[in-house]
């Protein structure tokens, strides 16, 4: 069937929703010219060998929203131009890998929403011009070492919505150009230290919806200096990020901690004046003292709106409206103008001190020696008077008794 051998000049061709459940390699004859053509949302199971071999100048095919099952490895014959490839939300139980070395100009692919469960080393070789793979919801359990080995030039990857258990580290270290990763929606229950090592590159990661996802390490992003774009958003069991995870990040501008299971926020955590965008909206935060730096950089840069969630009080209020009293901080006023008040006269009679001491240090030295040397006078002097006699000093004064004459006595 040749339906379109007289459309020579058409350029792109729409087919969707039609209920199409065959295609044959006579089937676009006469196409030439055309440069994109989708065919989403039909019936097709089967694609046979050389089906597009009649479309030299296609750049974009989407073939996404079918039940292809099965893809013959020179399906795709002919297609040298082509740039875009969707085979999204089908019935692919393996990566049609036989098929890739003819696509050697294809810049992006979508395969998500398929039943893979597992990515073979070497998944997509013959692919080395692919700048963006998208594996959403493809059903991964576990990719191998060098799944992505011949992907030098991908700077985009999508692996949300699958069921990895651990962050695939290692898988993804092969790709030292990437620039943007999602990879939400899996079941990782922690971000670890060096979590995305190699990914230097690396400016946007997005982890959404991790509904496993209770802590990030910190050094989990240490290697990611160049990252400009943060989203942790949506992960119901997140309470915890380590202080110090966030930072080292030199070029951090967004970040968005939306959603989460925060009760705080630590002013060290990052150099929150630097971002352009914030947005710690939607988390469980309990509004104490603590988080009025945050309450007051919101009222700065006019940022989210931010509840609070505890203590009962403050439950549904906004955090910028707050005043200090409210949040309960102690120093507060004049209280603490009082305070400052305080240790600053008591710096100032301190600083008097030292300046007298230094000043008039030869006056009080000169004294105290003065002091010292009577003082060592006075002793001497005291000693000289309190001398004992010894008995070789006290003179004899013993009468011979032969000498002594009775007195005479005379009566009147």
């Amino acid at each position: 069937m040749r339906s379109f051998e007289s459309q020579k000049k058409l350029v792109e061709l729409h087919l969707n929703h039609n209920k199409i459940s065959a295609i044959t390699n006579k089937t676009f004859d006469g196409l030439r010219k055309l440069t994109v053509l989708s065919l989403r949302g039909n019936f097709l199971e089967d694609l046979p060998d050389k089906l597009f071999n009649a479309l030299p100048l296609l750049e974009e095919l989407d073939l996404g929203q079918n039940r292809i099952n099965r893809i013959d490895s020179t399906a795709f014959s002919g297609l040298t131009a082509l740039r875009v490839l969707y085979l999204d939300d089908n019935q692919l139980r393996v990566v049609p890998t036989p098929c890739f070395p003819l696509l050697a100009s294809l810049a992006e692919l979508h395969v998500g929403l398929n039943a893979f469960t597992i990515l073979s080393d070497d998944s997509f070789k013959g692919l080395n011009r692919l700048t963006i793979l998208n594996l959403s919801g493809a059903g991964l359990v576990n990719i191998s070492d060098n799944a992505f080995r011949s992907l030098n030039a991908l700077r985009n990857l999508v692996l949300t919505d699958n069921r990895l258990t651990k962050v695939p580290t290692k898988q993804l270290s092969t790709l030292n150009r990437l620039e943007e990763l999602a990879i939400g929606q899996n079941d990782f229950s922690t971000l670890p230290v060096d979590g995305f090592k190699g990914l230097v590159n690396l400016r946007k990661l997005d982890i959404t919806g991790a509904s496993s996802l209770e802590k990030v390490e910190k050094g989990a992003l240490s290697e990611n200096l160049n990252l400009e774009t943060l989203v942790l958003s949506s992960n119901k069991k997140l309470v915890e990020l380590e202080d110090g995870t966030l930072g080292g990040l030199p070029n951090l501008r967004h970040l968005v901690l939306r959603d989460n299971a925060f009760v705080t926020f630590q002013e060290s955590l990052v150099a929150w004046p630097e971002l352009r965008k914030l947005d710690v909206s939607e988390n469980p935060l309990f509004c104490s003292c603590k988080l009025l730096w945050l309450r007051e950089l919101l009222i700065r840069r006019n940022g989210s709106q931010v509840l609070c969630a505890q203590p009962p009080t403050l439950k549904d209020k906004s955090l910028k409206v707050l005043t200090p009293d409210e949040l309960g901080c102690a120093l507060s006023g004049q209280w603490t103008a009082a305070v400052i008040g305080g240790v600053s006269g008591a710096a100032v009679a301190f600083g008097l001190l030292v300046v007298l001491v230094v000043r008039y240090r030869r006056r009080f030295q000169d004294a105290f020696k003065d002091y010292k040397w009577n003082k060592r006078a006075m002793a001497r002097k005291e000693q000289e008077y309190q001398k004992t006699f010894t008995d070789e000093d006290v003179p004899n004064f013993i009468i011979p008794q032969g000498t002594m004459r009775p007195i005479p006595v005379t009566e009147l």
